[in-house]
């Protein structure tokens, strides 16, 4: 939603901010974009002091933000840090996460070349029919509860279904899987919950590995099988963080930016008005929806690898670095009126940060977009008058864990359509769309309340 808040000023106010951000405050998560904008202005190589005790710098601004996500000094590899990283996410996934968004080249240029194949625009682009299958086939059994949480109903059983359909996840195993990682999701942060994290790891890394074995013993036209045939091919253990990378990260962003794009459309119908006149208009709006509420607010794991001098700020060797997305994606001396919502919006594919930038641009950026592109478009063309049950409760539903990784809805209740005649406002048993990956789990997955620092995208 557009922030027109004043920024605030001064030392004591700024020292406020830094504290706030730091820390993961709840007005922070809530409405980050005034605390972004005196960041900027005053302090755009900032250093936090979070709780997991690591020093962190947070860039800021557009330009700085751009060179650091490309910067070889900047490293990601989490092998090269290995205490640094297990203060921040813990000692229990180091198995699923040597993975190519924790990696540097040449290992991470090798892991890329080997999985992009599956998401290069033209293998994505044939998928549009299924995906708007899928899509058409939730959205009818959301048209028969009439009011739904979009979140649960829809935003997360979209890229679920089509993530387990492109790896092979046989229906039967699907509901298993995705148990998995709601444990994952509602432990990782919870030290009294350190077993049952652990046994969802190990059971995950199982089943994964027993769903490589099942490919290679009967090969079919899905996305692993094609890695378990290619000629330059990944060992066991890469091919099961691969992937649990790719099925973590790129289901919750793509749901998470579904949300905030429709949240979005409803704060603004003039816009919304817009695209349902001309669809056309659509694949730039998306463009826009990840410049102007992105669902990945901050990146991923990065570290000083030696000493680095961004402005004035000398950012010492081993600290953490954080790039703020949300706020370069909102600075005005990269976009003119950046709070302003406008799905005429020109020029952003290669401008935008949403999807990182450099050799870590996100791997599934192609098919995010057609999602988001088949999301809105029938969403817009089947509920022309859909309209949030109580739009100010909605404004406060954003996550509020203490790390700024996801920016998402934990729930968006929608009535589809208005003037139909509805009994008790429910959501869909999700039954008959079991045949295309949604299963009852699904709201589990996407109950997670506390995001995960894991963030953004794929690779």
């Amino acid at each position: 939603m557009a922030q027109r808040d004043a920024a605030p000023s001064g030392d004591g106010e700024l020292r406020d901010i830094v504290s706030a951000v730091s820390r993961g405050a709840p007005e922070y998560r809530q409405c980050p974009h005034p605390l972004y904008a005196a960041l900027r202005e005053q302090d755009p190589v900032c250093r936090l002091t979070p709780p997991h005790g690591i020093d962190t710098y947070l860039i800021t601004r557009h330009d700085d933000a751009r060179d650091a996500l490309s910067d070889p000094r900047f490293s990601k590899d989490m092998r090269g840090a290995i205490d640094t990283y297990h203060a921040v996410y813990g000692s229990f996934f180091d198995a699923l996460d040597d993975n190519v968004l924790f990696a540097d080249p040449p290992r991470h240029t090798r892991l890329r070349r080997i999985l992009r194949s599956a998401f290069t625009p033209r293998r994505v682009e044939q998928m549009r029919p299924r995906i708007t299958e899928i899509a058409e086939t939730i959205l009818g059994e959301c048209r028969r509860a009439g009011t739904v949480d979009l979140m649960t109903s829809f935003a997360f059983p979209l890229p679920v279904a089509v993530l387990c359909e492109l790896m092979g996840i046989p229906q039967e195993d699907r509901p298993e899987i995705l148990e998995q990682f709601a444990v994952v999701t509602r432990s990782r942060f919870d030290p009294s919950r350190r077993a049952e994290l652990k046994a969802a790891e190990e059971r995950l890394q199982h089943r994964l590995e027993r769903l490589i074995s099942d490919t290679r013993d009967h090969p079919s036209d899905t996305f692993l099988s094609d890695l378990l045939q290619a000629e330059e091919r990944l060992e066991d253990a890469e091919l099961v963080a691969s992937l649990w990378v790719l099925f973590f990260a790129g289901h919750k962003t793509t749901a998470y930016q579904i949300g905030n794009s429709v949240l979005n459309l409803l704060l603004h119908p003039d816009q919304a008005a817009r695209l349902r006149e001309d669809p056309r208009l659509i694949p730039g709006a998306v463009e826009e929806m990840l410049r102007f509420e992105g669902s990945v607010e901050t990146s991923t794991f990065r570290y000083a690898a030696q000493e680095a001098r961004i402005r004035d700020t000398v950012i010492p060797k081993g600290s953490l670095v954080q790039i703020a997305i949300s706020s370069a994606n909102r600075d005005p001396e990269r976009f003119d009126a950046p709070d302003e919502l406008d799905v005429t919006r020109e020029g952003l594919q290669g401008t935008h940060l949403g999807f990182g930038h450099g050799t870590h641009y996100c791997l599934g950026a192609p098919l995010a977009r057609l999602e988001l592109e088949i999301a809105l478009s029938c969403l817009l063309r089947e509920f022309p008058d859909m309209r949030a049950v109580d739009l100010e409760e909605t404004r406060g539903a954003w996550l509020k864990g203490p790390v700024a990784a996801f920016r998402g809805l934990e729930h968006l209740r929608i009535v589809l359509e208005p003037s139909r005649p509805d009994g008790d406002p429910g959501e869909p048993t999700l039954a008959s769309v079991a045949s295309v990956g949604s299963v009852a789990s699904v709201a589990s997955v996407a109950s997670g309340k506390q995001p995960d620092p894991m963030g953004g995208g794929l690779a």
